[in-house]
């Protein structure tokens, strides 16, 4: 296995488990963020049908990125 395979927090002092926490709450919030272009765009076409889909995507998007930080908060605080 090559290096970025085998990492456990030895080079980035953060553990796997850790870090894809991190790594999950930041893409769903920068999901979120894209949406919101994606939204604009349908809004401008006068797809309301895909505006909404986008708008439901978001929502959920900002709810895992809720649920993640709740989890961050939880484990910092232990």
């Amino acid at each position: 296995m090559d290096q970025a395979r085998q990492e456990t927090g030895g080079v980035t002092g953060t553990q796997d488990k850790d870090y894809n926490l991190i790594w999950f709450v930041e893409q769903c919030l920068s999901n979120a963020l894209r949406l919101e272009n994606y939204i604009a765009d349908a809004d401008r076409a006068g797809d309301g049908e895909l505006a909404d889909f986008f708008r439901r995507a978001q929502a959920e998007s900002r709810k895992g990125a809720k649920q993640g930080k709740d989890f961050l908060r939880r484990r910092i605080a232990a």
